[in-house]
């Protein structure tokens, strides 16, 4: 069971399917004849206000926002090969969406790392560069949380992360083919 003092006012919070939100503190509401003390989070970006019963945070996913070291992680990962999949796209658009809905970072760094294109590889889809910016924002805003960055910044150092590591294997593949 959530306690009340577990979230305070001001926080940041992640929820699994709408990702980083900030809490605006709790209220009572009677709902179909109950009385229930519930958590609001307001997700900026998507310019909504959730309430989860203080009950019931723990259950739906609700977490804070991920440790430095959970973020190194996820930004080992997003640096990382991409894995390239034979599978039929409808298929691995249905593994990428949940990866992203998770809000764990490290699954939503797989999800970008392996979405991003650089320019001597095949187009993208219109579907593929939806799912693609949805994981890079999802995990553009908890990191511009954790280093207290606004979230285009954010975006700009991890896809300059991802930059830097897509340069450094076109040079070792280049200087390999030279050899």
């Amino acid at each position: 069971m959530t306690k009340k003092s577990e979230y305070k006012a001001g926080d940041f919070v992640v929820y699994p399917t709408h990702g980083v939100g900030r809490i605006m503190g709790t209220e009572s509401q009677e709902i179909a004849g109950t009385q229930l003390d519930l958590l609001v989070i307001d997700f900026e970006h998507d310019r909504m206000t959730l309430r989860i019963p203080l009950t019931k945070a723990k259950n739906s996913g609700l977490r804070r926002l991920s440790s430095r070291k959970q973020m190194d992680a996820a930004l080992i990962k997003l640096k990382g090969r991409a894995r390239v999949r034979r599978t039929m796209w409808s298929r691995r658009a249905q593994e990428y969406e949940a990866k992203i809905n998770s809000g764990d970072p490290v699954s939503i760094a797989e999800v970008v790392r392996d979405l991003r294109r650089n320019t001597n590889q095949s187009e993208q889809s219109y579907s593929e560069r939806q799912m693609y910016q949805a994981a890079l924002d999802r995990l553009a805003r908890e990191f511009a949380a954790i280093e207290k960055i606004d979230e285009e910044t954010a975006t700009q150092r991890l896809e300059k992360m991802m930059m830097a590591t897509a340069t450094a294997t076109a040079a070792a593949a280049e200087s390999a083919s030279a050899a």
